[in-house]
């Protein structure tokens, strides 16, 4: 007999809301279409310090888990900051897609996720020369941004691209063997419209297990 299994899938239309209180417009994220490859086993890290009062990290969220990836709500889990490294540690072993997802704080990331890395990625576990824990995995950054586009560049206001500013989590990614992979940008977080948002939700849960090039060392 074959080593293949037969796996019978049951679809039902799945509609996820998010309600941000001082937005009244309801903001309906639609699920995604069902894949016929073998989903990739993804886990989304979630660092928003003001979760409560999101609308856009709220609906990505919300997406990422109709579609059945696992959204761990750091902040939620360790609002003292005492993180639980095993559990950490287990929960990225077992992930084959690492997506660290945040809103852009000052340039960077929130603090917590600084104190993640500090606490987490350990030498001789994450790095070092047995630290190969995190090897061969792909590691894929989520962030959104409340300015547009065209803020970011080295001809605007800002003057450094999105993929420059995140130029510490590429060296990052280097350092402990995963692939880092073209971030995914939400601009313009504070005005967008609730069918726009809905669209990119959508996108975000659909680009969470699909193919995804990798980030080039010096690419701007």
């Amino acid at each position: 007999m074959g080593t293949c299994k037969t796996v019978l899938l049951f679809t039902v239309p799945i509609v996820v809301v998010s309600y941000h209180p001082a937005q009244a417009p309801l903001v309906s994220v639609p699920s995604c279409p069902p894949s016929h490859r073998r989903a990739m086993n993804t886990t989304v890290f979630l660092f928003h310090p003001r979760f409560g009062a999101s609308r856009v990290n709220a609906a990505l969220a919300a997406s990422a888990e109709a579609a059945g990836v696992q959204v761990r709500y750091l902040y939620g889990l360790y609002p003292h900051g005492r993180i639980d490294v095993a559990a950490e540690q287990a929960v990225l072993e077992a992930a084959e897609r690492i997506v660290l997802q945040f809103p852009m704080y000052w340039y960077s990331t929130p603090a917590l996720l600084k104190q993640w890395q500090d606490d987490v990625l350990t030498w001789g576990w994450a790095y070092g020369s047995k630290g190969t824990a995190l090897h061969g995995k792909e590691l894929l950054v989520a962030v959104s941004s409340g300015g547009g586009a065209e803020s970011y560049s080295r001809d605007s206001e800002q003057r450094y691209t999105v993929a420059e500013l995140l130029r510490p989590l590429q060296a990052t990614s280097n350092l402990i063997g995963t692939t880092f992979l073209r971030p995914f940008v939400t601009f313009g977080a504070l005005g967008m419209a609730d069918d726009v948002l809905a669209a990119r939700a959508a996108k975000y849960a659909a680009a969470l297990s699909a193919p995804r090039e990798a980030l080039g060392t010096h690419e701007v």
